[in-house]
């Protein structure tokens, strides 16, 4: 099964993803942890992108899509994936479709976590709290300044992606705002009806 996971941050995608990993023995990937990984590794993709973060430039559509192509074929992509944080705007979305639809693949299910954005910032200052009653290092994303300027980005670039998926009748979505427990068994529903329709 090849899921996308869409929603602002914060919205809890990392969560669910773990779990969905868990019990579907999927992969979730991090285009961040891909790009790492490819430069680190040396691929002929991971050089371009070595090159390009070098000279201290953004990584192009292009190379990032190459990038999530090398990493599908790996073994444990095989029976499916899930794409957290990808893809953050339109062109990546319409050329993800088309890198997958040259290889006879395609997108099984988008799940947008839908969330009341005035309240994820109580959300963020509540899990950064957590996180320090618990003796835990806070995530640099948990400060409650970084999260405004990656919301606002996720508004002006990534909020599209969602329509575009809806008009291709792929796009279930999901209240973020549950309990997340709640949460799990609306993915795991939505999950069985794309399974169905496969």
């Amino acid at each position: 099964m090849r899921l996308i996971f869409l929603g602002p941050p914060g919205a809890g995608k990392g969560t669910q993803a773990t779990r969905i990993v868990a019990k579907h023995g999927i992969p979730q990937l991090s285009t961040g942890d891909m790009l790492r990984a490819a430069v680190a590794a040396g691929t002929p993709v991971g050089q371009k992108a070595k090159a390009v973060m070098d000279s201290g430039g953004l990584v192009s559509d292009e190379i990032v899509i190459g990038i999530v192509a090398d990493r599908i074929e790996e073994a444990d992509a095989r029976k499916g994936f899930i794409l957290d944080g990808f893809p953050r705007t339109l062109a990546q979305a319409e050329a993800l479709d088309g890198m997958l639809e040259s290889k006879g693949l395609k997108i099984d299910a988008v799940l947008e976590l839908v969330v009341d954005q005035s309240k994820l910032v109580d959300r963020i200052v509540k899990r950064a709290e957590e996180a320090k009653a618990a003796g835990q290092p806070v995530r640099k994303d948990d400060d409650p300044e970084v999260f405004k300027t990656r919301l606002d980005a996720y508004n002006r670039d990534t909020a599209i992606v969602a329509p575009y998926y809806e008009k291709r009748g792929q796009l279930t979505k999901i209240d973020g705002m549950k309990p997340i427990d709640e949460v799990t068994i609306a993915i795991e529903t939505a999950l069985s009806a794309a399974a169905e329709t496969r």
